[in-house]
């Protein structure tokens, strides 16, 4: 867009908002808009005064830094740092072993222990639905095993006050801290909040938008606007419903907390009009993401995008989505990309070989990511003048001193010669991917957790699971 247009945007979801508003279920969340000068009618209707929003906006930072429990995996977030996050959410998983199956706390933990195992991934995600664990009790499960199994920073679900309070206790005793202020002098977790595409807050995204901004915690507001079902068939259209969405969300935080962490999220892409399916990896995603990009600068937040794939199998189009989605979020200027690794069928499926191959993918990106270095070793003058006109420099000992670490060293992809490959038992991509994931998991080393912080855990957990945990609100 053309900065004239994105102001155009920015200014007409703000007057969408006072004119018509968006409907908030939260009787809480109702009040503080209205104490902040919006109207608020019989239908849970909330109209934002215009100035409040700015003002609103203006105390939401430009970027903010997460402390992972291992200091050196510490994000910053906003300006030009990319973070890469693997799949979340999905309640099936799937790999070449044994097929399609719903998901079980243990892929949660394995999923757990292979974005621990890869230095690519930023933080860690919900990975996947244990739907063998009692939805009661299945975020301090989920969560014990995030604290422990990874060191990086954790995802905590944002689905009711109770199951918050839980996780902020978990990332209090992981962190060592004490009290609630202590927590609030810096951001150690995360979560994502989903608006109820077209125009609506509900109850639990209400109350995690609330409680993360008093806990001073980052909360990532994500409309789900697929043009053609939730918001309109145009790009357009679609884009200002997720613009007028996202920063209704931002301002009710920062009402909440003035200068509480937050993301714009951008999840906007489009249906398949023959079958009403998500799609993903479209020209339309990828207009959607730069567009967004620019949104979002406009308002001044960091911002969210999504490597995704509609497809069912790890194929071709499985990898051109991801990489086409992925793509389109990085040209974007996104600083977190979800679901960069293992999400298939259009997140209903976290598959073991996609993780692995969307690792290649990703580990690629921030290889050619990596700025070149310029000096007189890396210049080669020496080599060129030692080789001459239609020589080769394989056997220079300028090659010779470099060879192993000049180029980066593909995990799974194969550039072998057909003979070498066919000779090799003529593997896929996906098949080769299989014997990765089973390797890395039989290596994989827990990070270094104190005994005394481990049973405080464990105390914790066992105590609030033995009075029954804490359902959704």
């Amino acid at each position: 867009m053309s900065d004239d247009q994105v102001v155009h945007m920015h200014d007409t979801a703000v007057r969408y908002l006072a004119d018509e508003g968006i409907r908030v279920l939260f009787p809480e969340a109702r009040r503080i808009f209205a104490a902040a000068g919006a109207t608020v009618d019989d239908n849970d209707m909330v109209r934002l005064d215009p100035d409040a929003v700015a003002m609103a906006l203006a105390a939401a930072p430009e970027s903010f830094e997460i402390h992972a429990p291992n200091p050196k995996r510490t994000l910053t977030v906003g300006g030009r740092s990319v973070a890469l996050m693997p799949v979340g959410g999905p309640p099936f998983v799937s790999d070449l072993r044994n097929g399609r199956r719903a998901g079980t706390m243990v892929d949660q933990e394995n999923f757990l222990k292979l974005t621990q195992t890869y230095d690519v991934m930023a933080a860690t995600s919900p990975c996947i639905e244990p739907g063998d664990i009692p939805l009661n009790v299945r975020h301090l499960v989920s969560g014990m095993a995030s604290l422990t199994l990874t060191d990086k920073v954790p995802f905590l679900f944002a689905r009711g006050r109770d199951r918050v309070r839980d996780g902020l206790e978990l990332v209090k005793l992981r962190h060592g801290l004490d009290s609630d202020d202590e927590l609030a002098e810096r951001p150690v977790c995360w979560t994502n909040i989903n608006t109820n595409s077209p125009r609506q807050l509900d109850i639990p995204m209400s109350m995690g938008i609330i409680d993360f901004a008093r806990a001073a915690q980052p909360c990532i507001m994500t409309p789900f606007t697929l043009a053609g079902a939730m918001a309109p068939v145009t790009l357009a259209g679609a884009l200002v419903l997720q613009h007028m969405e996202a920063i209704a969300a931002i301002t009710l935080s920062q009402l909440v907390r003035p200068g509480a962490p937050v993301l714009y999220g951008a999840f906007t892409s489009n249906v398949d009009m023959k079958s009403g399916s998500p799609a993903f990896g479209t020209p339309e995603a990828i207009k959607g993401a730069l567009a967004s990009g620019q949104l979002a600068r406009h308002i001044g937040v960091p911002w969210r995008s999504s490597g995704s794939s509609a497809s069912n199998a790890v194929d071709a189009q499985g990898g051109y989505e991801t990489m086409m989605n992925t793509f389109g979020a990085l040209l974007g200027g996104a600083n977190w990309i979800m679901h960069a690794a293992g999400w298939q069928e259009g997140g209903l499926t976290a598959s073991y070989e996609k993780f692995i191959i969307d690792i290649e993918m990703c580990q690629m990106i921030a290889e050619a990511m990596t700025p070149l270095v310029i000096n007189d070793a890396e210049l080669a003058l020496d080599a060129i003048t030692e080789v001459g006109p239609g020589g080769h420099f394989f056997g220079t000992q300028h090659t010779l001193d470099r060879f192993e670490t000049a180029f980066y060293p593909p995990m799974v992809f194969s550039r072998t010669n057909f003979e070498q490959w066919t000779d090799e038992g003529s593997l896929r991509a996906d098949e080769r991917a299989t014997a990765v994931w089973e390797q890395a998991l039989i290596d994989y080393e827990a990070p270094p957790l104190a005994d005394e912080i481990q049973a405080a855990m464990s105390e914790f957990v066992d105590r609030r699971v033995a009075s029954g945990g804490a359902a959704p609100d």
